[in-house]
């Protein structure tokens, strides 16, 4: 099931918050939404809601044998202090520690989640891999869960911080299962720490502000999804999954920018309805994006996107290997190491290898200081980190390798490739570039218009306002309207 479905917009939603809104005590509304989120994933992988439940049993499992077994930091007096704030209480301060039972837990419960991950996700990668060099390997075709990548890494979180002695082992296995399953953001993030919402789970409220702004902000989530990226996705798969020979060079350019838009309002508008959603329910997820096309550099462009999954690779990757405490050389290496990573995580191909190390090669330059050239103009700046993004996304969106690398040299050297099987025009019909203007306002533009200290009151007058809930009335109608005439409905990331 997807939030951008009849189905859930129709029925699962009314029903969940209806009922919501009968049980309103914490510990009634946890089994509501325990029960509807097992029901939520059943309902597109009937077979797999066992692998999600065998996910969260074996890390409460690890969870509770680490209360047993705590960790040195699990004992210690006093946690080290957050930034501005004063040291707390460990959460088993005093009791006795075994180090080394403890390392083997959490090493335990890391392979056996990536063990698990690696089944689903990689198989089908590496035998088919070792298939062209060794026939007699048979290509296994094991079919990959929906989601599995975002509920294995919240679940490993949870262990991993337990062993840091974030917080005590929660025995009750119902609370760790709605945490990981927690239908908002279940199959496609935003991954979600458990430290951040467990007060929540035992304790939290939904007053008619925060319902008010949770449904504007799922609202706007579902406008991003089904208004902007699904109408541009038609003409990005017609010009981008043409014959990369019958394409004319500018004709990429034209793919690619398309989506880049797509992707944006896909996996953007996406998390928006998830974090609406929680909101509905007295949950506050993190936010993912923070306008990355409006970024100054390639650094700050992946500080800005996904904000969720780099966090989590930089918590439990980057700064476990020394982040850039141990000199320049060994910075580099753990900087390729997580982005080879998260290549690895959005898909299970090769090209998203290299799609990683594409960009990692830019961030190292900058961090090498070689790109301060560009120091001297801002608007420069905001041209380099999105034609980069732009080339990057020929190797995220082609898993054959040379296609990818052809339709690059068509990209840099337009003048050499001007013919083309078919005209831009059939693919930019008047609604999508109606469109596609809107979604590069809406990616940015507006918000740095209306930032301005002579239009920020108009940009506060406009929240909460009625005008706002007319336009927002209108979002919902028409999203509706092409949800009904069967629109094309991709999710992206539903496949990572």
């Amino acid at each position: 099931m997807v939030f951008s479905s009849m189905v859930f917009l129709w029925i699962f939603l009314p029903v969940v918050i209806t009922l919501g809104l009968i049980f309103r005590k914490p510990k009634q509304q946890n089994i509501l939404l325990l029960i509807a989120s097992l029901l939520f994933y059943a309902w597109g992988e009937p077979r797999y809601i066992i692998l999600l439940l065998v996910s969260i049993f074996m890390n409460w499992g690890f969870g509770v044998l680490l209360g047993r077994y705590p960790s040195e930091k699990m004992t210690v007096p006093f946690l080290p202090a957050k930034k501005g704030k004063e040291p707390v209480p460990a959460a088993y301060a005093g009791e006795t520690a075994h180090p080394k039972a403890a390392k083997q837990i959490l090493a335990l419960s890391v392979i056996a989640n990536l063990g698990l991950l690696g089944f689903f996700k990689y198989a089908n990668m590496f035998t088919g891999t070792l298939a062209k060099f060794l026939p007699q390997v048979k290509v296994t075709n094991v079919a990959l869960p929906i989601g599995i990548s975002f509920f294995t890494f919240q679940a490993m979180s949870y262990v991993i911080d337990l062993y840091r002695g974030e917080y005590r082992a929660q025995k009750n296995p119902f609370k760790i299962a709605l945490y990981i399953s927690l239908f908002p953001q279940l199959i496609a993030g935003p991954i979600v720490r458990y430290i951040d919402i467990a007060a929540e789970i035992d304790d939290r409220s939904v007053t008619r502000e925060s319902f008010a702004l949770g449904l504007r902000r799922f609202i706007y989530g579902l406008g991003k999804k089904v208004i902007i990226s699904n109408i541009l996705a038609r003409s990005v798969d017609g010009i981008l999954g043409a014959d990369i020979t019958m394409i004319a060079g500018l004709d990429g350019w034209v793919g690619i920018g398309l989506y880049m838009l797509q992707l944006y309002y896909d996996f953007s508008g996406y998390s928006d309805m998830a974090i609406g959603l929680g909101e509905l329910f007295g949950f506050h997820f993190t936010e993912n994006f923070d306008y990355p096309y409006m970024a100054s550099s390639y650094r700050e462009f992946w500080r800005r996107w996904h904000i969720s999954l780099i966090t989590w690779f930089n918590q439990y990757v980057y700064f476990p290997l020394g982040g850039s405490r141990r000199g320049t050389g060994r910075t580099y290496v753990n900087m390729i190491i997580v982005f080879l990573l998260t290549g690895l995580w959005h898909g299970a191909d090769w090209n998203f290898v290299v799609w990683g190390l594409f960009n990692v090669f830019f961030v190292l330059l900058e961090h090498a200081g070689l790109l301060k050239w560009m120091e001297r103009t801002k608007v420069l700046k905001h041209v380099y980190t999105n034609v980069v993004f732009a080339l990057s996304l020929v190797l995220f969106y082609n898993t054959d390798l040379l296609v990818a690398a052809k339709e690059i040299w068509h990209m840099l050297t337009p003048w050499l490739y001007t013919e083309t099987l078919y005209p831009l025009a059939v693919w930019l019909t008047p609604q999508v570039v109606c469109f596609a203007i809107c979604g590069i306002l809406g990616a940015g533009v507006l918000k740095a218009v209306f930032g301005t200290k002579k239009l920020a009151p108009v940009a506060a007058w406009w929240k909460g306002s009625l005008p706002e809930a007319i336009y927002l009335t209108g979002v919902l109608a028409y999203s509706i309207l092409l949800l009904a005439g069967n629109t094309y409905n991709p999710f992206i990331y539903f496949r990572f």
